[in-house]
């Protein structure tokens, strides 16, 4: 993946509160499950367009989730879609967020989009009641290349020039 941001302009608490919930949820938090929060993976999964979703815990204690998408349009899909949109509704009541992907070409694709966040012991920033000490969302495309044996992290859908398959074939020794 490349190491450079596609620029999306200020996140909003509406994103981050809803990617919290998501990943609470994908990574079996009971509290935030029994607070009514929709499964946001599966509803990542069934978007038109999505092409795979992992997710993950690391070392440091980040919990990710791992969406990619096969261009700017599935991603918004997924952003006016009825799960994201009511969701955003349930926690955010009369916020109005800033409109998505400003500054993101329309041609681009596809696009990886991760989703890391820490849980705290209790909220620490104005606006999100969730105890959570750190979020982000991120954006990144494909470059070209790589290598794999057996079989990838990214979805066996997303195409990557140059990628090289080092999985024997079948039959051969």
């Amino acid at each position: 993946m490349s190491g450079r941001n596609i620029r999306t302009g200020p996140l909003v608490l509406a994103a981050a509160a809803i990617l919290v919930a998501g990943l609470a949820i994908a990574l079996g938090h009971a509290q935030q499950k029994s607070q009514g929060f929709p499964d946001l993976v599966s509803g990542l999964k069934a978007v038109p367009g999505c092409l795979g979703v992992e997710t993950a815990r690391t070392a440091s204690g980040k919990n990710v989730i791992f969406a990619w998408f096969e261009d700017k349009k599935a991603v918004l899909r997924w952003y006016y879609s009825d799960m994201h949109q009511g969701a955003m509704k349930m926690l955010l009541a009369d916020r109005k967020p800033d409109p998505p992907l400003q500054g993101v070409p329309d041609d681009i694709g596809p696009i990886l989009v991760i989703a890391s966040l820490m849980m705290s012991d209790k909220p620490q920033f104005e606006g999100v009641s969730m105890p959570i000490s750190q979020i982000s969302i991120e954006l990144y495309k494909p470059i070209t290349g790589g290598i794999f044996l057996g079989s990838r992290f990214a979805p066996a859908g997303l195409n990557v020039p140059g990628m090289r398959d080092y999985t024997p074939k079948k039959g051969s020794k």
